[in-house]
């Protein structure tokens, strides 16, 4: 008898549970994008089904079907039979990898992380001009994009905290690695571990990031653990924002995008709509937001091995 893959192992009757409705063909950002059967979590799974059955084997021919998914989870908050087709497509990634299908974007993102620390090989993380790791009553984790591919908005982030007289500091961070989990690769527990070392030396109790998926890693990811056993309570720059009067206010009409790691994975929708409106009282509504959110495209992998979708995906969102 051959043995089960592991997305089979744990997933296996989700996968024959799918009735091929179609529910999450209409939700699918990339399928809505590419009008591609196999893009769209029916067609994974009617294509994993018969990977379960030997009738198609687990191996590079694959890698385009499985890797086109962001994992916005817009599919399993719509799936009547309860499937959760991006937890199952996660799975099947890492039996991929395991079995040497590396998707080529991504095959030396371990070294990368081993040798620098972060998702995109720059040398150091940023200090913006502050002491890191100083004792303070918040921490804030600015994460890989934050330092170095939005290093503008979290510098003025970081001076609207000093403007707020916020007691924090800065944490001598490496990546979460949470991401990697996303692509087929277990996580660094090197690199988790220099974090939750650099976070206890802190004193804080309390830890701001911007970036929503490190905030799904931290409060969700076993590698996690002994922060949160220590009492520690982790947040997004939003919900600390909307504890605070701002005391300014404009007159412009502004809306706001609800994540997919913040909203439909984590059910955080209610404080960035308060903070923003604080400040904006013309706050407007976008036409599909809070769980029927559309996806940017970004997230899963997409952005980095599939760029043109990523993109065609955050113009159809705009």
């Amino acid at each position: 008898m051959s043995r089960k893959f592991g997305f089979e192992e744990l997933f296996r009757d989700q996968v024959l549970r799918c009735s091929s409705c179609g529910f999450c063909q209409a939700v699918c950002p990339i399928f809505g994008l590419t009008m591609r059967p196999s893009y769209n979590a029916r067609g994974k799974m009617l294509v994993l089904k018969e990977v379960m059955d030997g009738t198609v084997p687990l191996s590079d021919e694959l890698i385009e079907t499985l890797f086109q998914c962001t994992t916005c989870g817009s599919c399993a908050k719509n799936c009547p039979s309860g499937v959760n087709p991006p937890e199952i497509i996660k799975a099947a990634r890492r039996d991929m990898v395991a079995a040497g299908s590396c998707h080529p974007a991504f095959s030396g993102m371990k070294d990368v992380l081993s040798s620098h620390s972060n998702i995109y090989g720059e040398d150091d993380f940023p200090d913006f001009g502050r002491k890191l790791g100083k004792k303070a009553e918040y921490g804030y984790f600015m994460g890989c994009v934050g330092a170095f591919r939005e290093d503008e908005a979290t510098e003025e982030t970081l001076d609207l905290l000093d403007i707020l007289k916020v007691d924090f500091t800065l944490i001598e961070e490496s990546c979460c690695t949470g991401v990697l989990e996303d692509l087929g690769f277990d996580m660094n527990r090197d690199l988790a571990e220099r974090n939750i070392e650099a976070i206890l030396a802190t004193g804080a109790k309390k830890v701001i990031t911007g970036c929503p998926y490190c905030l799904r890693t931290f409060v969700g990811k076993p590698a996690y653990a002994p922060l949160r056993d220590a009492g520690i309570e982790f947040m997004h720059l939003s919900q600390f924002l909307s504890r605070i009067d701002p005391g300014v206010k404009t007159d412009k009409v502004v809306t706001y995008h609800d994540p997919c790691d913040l909203g439909r994975h984590m059910g955080i929708y209610e404080e960035p709509r308060e903070t923003i409106k604080k400040i904006a009282p013309r706050f407007v509504e976008m036409p599909h937001n809070r769980v029927n959110s559309l996806c940017c495209g970004a997230g899963g992998g997409v952005r980095g091995a599939y760029a043109a979708n990523s993109i065609g995906m955050a113009r159809r969102r705009l």
